[in-house]
């Protein structure tokens, strides 16, 4: 179980991880966009702070939490499940936690996001539509079939779709791995 947590990051880019999630997820919550110099900052502070701390290793380490956040979301935007303020935003954060990291803030938004959206569609009813939902995406989509253009309301981008300011599940997720990275320093050096 520990060793699936990754170590803690230097405290700099700890500061810039917090930051970029908690500014991202205060304007997703108030405005449901993320801006894009908040992503670019992030991505470049990301950048520089890895490379200035590891050298060549932390350059392409950062590079590479980026490529794989960034092109995994985009994956998502393509599947009209993600918004793009969200595909920039899990770029800059791979390029500042690195690709390792990354992974975890991944795992642990996924949780998070998967409760939100469970408790959003209870709070509104529409728990048993949004089961139906997903197994009608997940069919669609192994069948190499677009579901959106049968079904407008799987498209993200529909008003009448439940959406989640996914920039807090983010925001959770990476708190959460911050949190566990912590622990698990103190946890081996007793």
């Amino acid at each position: 179980m520990i060793a699936l947590i990754p170590p803690p990051l230097h405290p700099l880019l700890q500061f810039l991880l917090i930051v970029l999630v908690l500014s991202a997820a205060v304007f997703d919550f108030r405005s449901r966009r993320i801006p894009n110099w908040l992503c670019v900052a992030g991505l470049l502070a990301g950048v520089a702070a890895n490379a200035a701390l590891g050298g060549w290793a932390g350059l392409k380490g950062s590079l590479a939490g980026f490529a794989v956040g960034f092109g995994l979301y985009f994956v998502l935007y393509m599947l009209h499940a993600m918004g793009a303020g969200d595909v920039k935003l899990m770029g800059a954060v791979g390029a500042v936690a690195g690709l390792w990291t990354w992974a975890a803030i991944f795992a642990a938004t996924s949780i998070f996001g998967m409760i939100a959206a469970i408790g959003l569609a209870l709070v509104r009813g529409r728990l048993g539509r949004t089961l139906w939902n997903v197994a009608y995406l997940a069919r669609e989509l192994a069948s190499f079939r677009a579901p959106w253009m049968r079904h407008g309301n799987l498209d993200v981008k529909n008003p009448d779709t439940l959406r989640l300011p996914h920039g807090v599940s983010i925001a959770a997720g990476t708190a959460a791995i911050l949190a566990l990275a912590w622990w698990r320093a103190a946890a081996l050096a007793k």
